[in-house]
C-alpha cells in the first residue's frame, strides 16, 4: 500500500489549514448566507483606550467573556506571555484588542480578536485560572531582565517597584467595541476579514463565545480528555484553536440531526449547540453516552484504516496527509452503530478497499473534496457510504438523509 504520510500527526494536517492548505468541508465565510448590507446597518464601531488595569477589572467581574475552557487552550508560552507584559510595562505598542458588546447584556463582551493577549493579562494578574494554574512568572525577559522570576503580586508588593506597577496598570490599550450588530453573521465576517491576512482562527472559539452553555463545556472537557481523539489527532494538549472541539460537535450534530441539515454548516452547528444546551439539564446522562460512541467509532476506525489513515482521503495512490471531515462526519456515523461497527472492523480488509474505491467514485469524491457543505453532497457521501457499508456488512443500515 502505497501512503503519502510521512511521521506528521493529525494535529499537523490541521495545521496545514494555517498555510493556506484549506479544507473544503470547514467553516468559512462562504457559511454566511444571507448576510447583507441591510445587516451591517446599526452596528457602531466604537474605539477606546481602556487602561490594563480597566480591563483587568473587567476581566475579574466576568464582564469580557474568558471562560476557563479557553484558559486550558493557551496557545502562548509564558515566555511569549511574559514579553507581552514587558510591552505593556515598557509602553511599547500592542495590537488592539475587538469585542462586541452582548446583544442581550449591555456590558457583556465577546472576544473577537485579541484572546492570547487577554488570557497574558488575566494569566499574571492570577485572575480567573483554570484549574491547577497558577499565576504567571515573569521569563525570558530581555530588556527588564531585572524582573525574570517575579510575579504581578510580588511587584505589587515591593514598594522599589511601585512606579513600574502604577505605569503597567496604567497603560492604555487600544480597544474596538461592536455595538448594535443584529445578528451572529455580522461578528462571524468581522472575524474571518480580521484574520484573513494572518493565522485564520477556528470558527469553534468564537461558537464557544456566543453559544455558551453546559453542553459545550461538556464537549471541551470531554476533547481534552478522550484518548482515542487525542491519539487521532496526535494531541499532546489540548488544541487552541478548539477544533478538537469542533470535530465533536460534528459528530453531535451529524448523528442526532442528520436528516435537519439544510445546507448551511455554520448554522446546523450553531443550532446543535444551543439546543443540547437547552436540553443538558434534563438528558446529560444521555447525551454523555452519545460521546463513548464516539470514541468507540475512533477506535474503530483506527482498526480498519490505521491511525495514520482513518479519515483521510484516498486519491488512487496513497492516503492524503489531512484528515478530511467530511470523511469524518459519515464514517465517525456508521461506525457509531454497534452492529455496523462489528462487521466493519470483522470484515477490515473488504471495508479498506470498498472505501478506496468509493473515493474514486466521481460523486463522492466531490462531495468530499469540493462541494462539501451542499445539502445534496451531505446526501451523496452519506448513502453512498451506508450503501457500501450495507453490502459488505449483510447489516441493513437505515439513515435519515436530509430532505
Amino acid at each position: 500500500m502505497t501512503t503519502k504520510v510521512s511521521s506528521r500527526t493529525a494535529y499537523q494536517e490541521l495545521e496545514d489549514e494555517l498555510l493556506g492548505q484549506k479544507d473544503a468541508s470547514a467553516e468559512s465565510e462562504e457559511d454566511l448566507a444571507g448576510l447583507d448590507s441591510a445587516s451591517l446597518t446599526g452596528a457602531v464601531v466604537w474605539g477606546t483606550d481602556w487602561t490594563a488595569a480597566t480591563i483587568l477589572d473587567q476581566l475579574r467581574r466576568q464582564t469580557i467573556g474568558l471562560d476557563p475552557a479557553f484558559q486550558r487552550r493557551d496557545a502562548w508560552t509564558d515566555e511569549r506571555k511574559s514579553r507581552f507584559i514587558e510591552s505593556l510595562i515598557l509602553g511599547l505598542p500592542i495590537p488592539q484588542l475587538v469585542l462586541a458588546e452582548s446583544d442581550r447584556i449591555k456590558g457583556k463582551f465577546t472576544i473577537i480578536d485579541g484572546k492570547q493577549r487577554l488570557l497574558s493579562l488575566s494569566r499574571f494578574a492570577g485572575v480567573g485560572l483554570a484549574e491547577g494554574q497558577q499565576p504567571l512568572v515573569l521569563r525570558g525577559l530581555d530588556v527588564r531582565k531585572d524582573l525574570n522570576g517575579a510575579t504581578y503580586d510580588a511587584l505589587k508588593g515591593n514598594a522599589k517597584f511601585e512606579d513600574l506597577v502604577s505605569s503597567f496598570e496604567n497603560q492604555a490599550i487600544r480597544t474596538v467595541v461592536i455595538r448594535g450588530w443584529k445578528n451572529e453573521e455580522v461578528l462571524y465576517i468581522i472575524f474571518h476579514r480580521l484574520n484573513s491576512g494572518s493565522l485564520p482562527l477556528s470558527a469553534q472559539e468564537l461558537r464557544q463565545a456566543l453559544h455558551p452553555g453546559p453542553f459545550l463545556n461538556f464537549v471541551a472537557k470531554f476533547s481534552e480528555q478522550s484518548e482515542p481523539l487525542r491519539k487521532l489527532l496526535g494531541l499532546s494538549r489540548p488544541d487552541f484553536r478548539m477544533r478538537d472541539v469542533e470535530l465533536v460537535v460534528r459528530f453531535y450534530a451529524f448523528h442526532m440531526r442528520l436528516a435537519e441539515y439544510r445546507g448551511n454548516l455554520k448554522k446546523f452547528l450553531d443550532d446543535t449547540c444551543d439546543q443540547l444546551n437547552r436540553r443538558w439539564a434534563s438528558e446529560s446522562k444521555h447525551l454523555e453516552k452519545i460521546a463513548t460512541k464516539l470514541e468507540k467509532a475512533i477506535v474503530a476506525a483506527t482498526k480498519i484504516f490505521s491511525t495514520r489513515h482513518a479519515f483521510r482521503k484516498w486519491d488512487g495512490t496513497g492516503f492524503e496527509e489531512r484528515l478530511n471531515r467530511a470523511i469524518f462526519d459519515v464514517v465517525a456515523h456508521s461506525l457509531a452503530n454497534p452492529a455496523l461497527r462489528s462487521r466493519a472492523v470483522e470484515k477490515k480488509a473488504e471495508v479498506l478497499e470498498r472505501f478506496k474505491a468509493l473515493c474514486l467514485d466521481r460523486k463522492f469524491r466531490d462531495a468530499i473534496e469540493s462541494t462539501t457543505k451542499s445539502k445534496q453532497a451531505v446526501r451523496n457521501r452519506f448513502s453512498k457510504w451506508y450503501r457500501t457499508l450495507s453490502r459488505i456488512s449483510g447489516e441493513r443500515a437505515r439513515v435519515a438523509l436530509p430532505r
